[in-house]
């Protein structure tokens, strides 16, 4: 049931990782601090659309 989810900086909005997560356990959007390469520094990066 596992999908996989894009993650992308708040900052500048590129997808620079993605992940799964479970859609039935968690149905709010993921955010989470991560390092941008583009921005060179920990920004948010929020589940975006496929």
């Amino acid at each position: 049931m596992r999908e996989i989810i894009h993650l992308a900086c708040e900052k500048c909005k590129r997808r620079n990782y993605h992940t799964t997560k479970n859609k039935k356990t968690t149905t709010e959007k993921l955010e989470l601090k991560k390092y941008c390469k583009f921005c060179r520094e920990h920004t948010a990066h929020k589940e975006a659309k496929l």
